[in-house]
């Protein structure tokens, strides 16, 4: 098995949330799986919602229905099985800034002129390394993709207003990899069941003071959403499950592997 690592940045991002108002539209405080999964669907050409729509609704027009429809986009069905790892380049909470425009376009809106006033929660200058295993053909091409910079569609950051930097990509290798059983930090998001904090260092039960010892104080952070983690084949809703990101000591609550690469220990999902 080998293991591809990029950064992954923008001036700006848009991860929408489905649970929209009338008043702003807002946005995930991270990637999440399926917008990167969209992402690398770009890099490969796959077909995205719109053409899974416009071929189901074909299906239903034709007299002869024995045709079977499409259950997911295509770049999620092609790609569900890659597992990803996501590391933010802060502490977990970027920026975010209410942007407000007007669509013009005459049909946005019923009110007199068709102008709609449309307010966006945006991320701004997001960053992450990004890691994905490569064990099968699509990973390998979807690797050898970004090895050589090479892309179908332009790959961007949750909307086409926001194009995404794809720059620091390295391949590791089996020989480049420690696999750990445990570890007391983790960085990179994971999710919410395979740690817990251990506020208590075992290692840490000696009162006495050692001068040579680096004291230095490091504030503590965690964050915290429920993030997108795969679709539901009914509806195509998103399935959410609760992330973390922090850099207290954690204690492993299920059996995975802990992945040690350069200096960051992650997990993948």
């Amino acid at each position: 098995m080998k293991i591809l690592k990029f950064t992954l940045s923008g001036r700006n991002a848009f991860f929408k949330k489905p649970d929209v108002n009338s008043i702003l539209y807002y946005s995930y405080g991270n990637i999440h799986k399926v917008a990167l999964l969209g992402l690398f669907g770009a890099i490969l050409g796959y077909d995205g919602y719109n053409k899974m729509k416009s071929h189901n609704q074909n299906i239903k027009n034709k007299k002869n229905k024995k045709e079977e429809g499409i259950i997911y986009p295509e770049f999620y069905d092609k790609l569900k099985d890659i597992k990803i790892s996501i590391s933010p380049n802060n502490e977990g909470y970027f920026e975010k800034k209410v942007q407000v425009f007007n669509n013009s376009v005459g049909y946005a809106s019923k009110e007199q002129g068709g102008n709609l006033i449309i307010k966006e929660q945006w991320l701004e200058y997001p960053s992450w390394d990004i890691y994905f295993q490569v064990c099968d053909e699509v990973s390998e091409s979807l690797a050898n993709s970004i090895l050589n910079r090479k892309t179908i569609y332009i790959p961007y950051l949750g909307k086409n207003d926001h194009i995404a930097n794809i720059e620091n990509i390295k391949l590791f290798k089996e020989s480049d990899i420690e696999i750990l059983k445990n570890c007391s930090n983790i960085d990179c998001l994971f999710k919410e069941n395979m740690f817990v904090i251990n506020n208590y260092d075992e290692d840490d039960e000696s009162d006495e003071y050692d001068e040579d010892y680096d004291y230095t104080y490091v504030p503590k952070f965690k964050y915290q959403e429920r993030l997108p983690i795969a679709l539901e084949s009914q509806t195509n809703l998103y399935i959410m499950q609760k992330f973390i990101f922090t850099n207290m000591n954690l204690k492993k609550t299920e059996d995975i592997d802990i992945f040690k690469i350069e200096n960051k220990n992650i997990v993948f999902y």
